[in-house]
């Protein structure tokens, strides 16, 4: 998927701003204030915001979040022009013959384009002792992956060995971040029981792991690059096609089987393949806020032909 650039430009309309899933639904509004509805609030769904935004889009955008939080770069989108985040309020349901999305507590939302954006999960329990690791599930990790890498080469003082978990194509493209960065990656595809830590108040991350028969490996770093599955289930109450291992089957346009649905970032699937593994966030956002853009424009124009 090629991502052509968008000229930025500014946005030119209110401010809408949700702290709270307390907020009441979105009203009806004319064919000339498009409502771009967005089921996620992940990386993915942050850069097609952003891209939109920074066009002459003169209708509404709706981010419903399953956060309950309010983290700063999901506060930024809701000081941005045109925006409304709603926190803690995940969509639960798609009516896609009226176009509404439904969320967790009830609150009904009307679009006219709605994009899902609800990411992966881990496809197994995360292993004891995970949150001390660096993980690879998508390629925007690579650039995350890549810092870490260079801060501990600089403690070591020396290349790094880094125990590399994982099977598939996310494990394989961790490993080519961690060569192309100086790491002497060590791969395995069992699963272990726990994580081994550093020392006490080591600048370092987790430098081991444990099997379940007692055995262990040691190193410098932990990677775990595990498999993930497409957050799809919202995408199954409108009947979207799926693609056999799981994910919303899109198109290069990211439009969906269901007219008026598109999905974007890790719950999408293009060719069979998580999309995370296949294009950056920022890349897809903008090819596919451009594909939206079109879409919005037209709708009217169709309307009166």
């Amino acid at each position: 998927m090629s991502a052509p650039a968008l000229s930025p430009t500014s946005g030119t309309s209110s401010l809408t701003a949700a702290a709270s899933g307390t907020a009441s639904p979105t009203t009806s509004t004319t064919a000339a204030r498009p409502r771009i509805v967005i089921a996620g609030a992940g990386p993915a769904a942050q850069a097609l915001v952003r891209h939109l935004t920074r066009t002459p889009f003169a209708g509404a955008v709706t981010v419903l979040s399953n956060r309950d939080d309010a983290p700063e770069e999901l506060l930024e989108l809701a000081a941005l022009p045109q925006v409304s985040v709603r926190f803690g309020q995940p969509a639960s349901h798609i009516d896609a013959d009226n176009h509404v999305v439904t969320t967790a507590d009830g609150m009904d939302f009307t679009y006219d384009e709605l994009v899902v954006a609800t990411g992966s999960a881990p496809a197994e329990t995360p292993v004891e002792g995970a949150a001390r690791c660096l993980s690879y599930a998508t390629i925007d990790d690579a650039a995350r992956l890549g810092e870490a890498v260079k801060d501990v080469t600089r403690v070591l003082g020396r290349r790094p060995l880094g125990i590399l978990v994982g099977t598939g194509s996310a494990a394989g493209q961790a490993e080519a971040v961690l060569r192309a960065r100086g790491v002497r990656p060590v791969r395995t595809t069992v699963r272990p029981s726990a994580i081994v830590p550093t020392i006490a108040g080591s600048v370092l991350p987790a430098s081991g792991i444990v099997f379940e028969d007692g055995s262990s490996m040691n190193g410098d770093l932990v990677i775990l690059a595990e498999e993930r599955i497409a957050r799809d289930e919202l995408a199954a109450t409108a009947g979207l096609a799926a693609a056999p291992g799981g994910g919303i089957v899109i198109g290069q346009d990211f439009r969906t089987s269901v007219p008026g649905i598109w999905a974007i970032g890790d719950a999408a699937a293009y060719d069979g393949v998580r999309l995370g593994l296949l294009v950056a966030s920022g890349s897809a956002a903008s090819v596919c806020a451009s594909q939206l853009l079109q879409a919005t424009m037209a709708r009217p124009l169709a309307a009166a032909a």
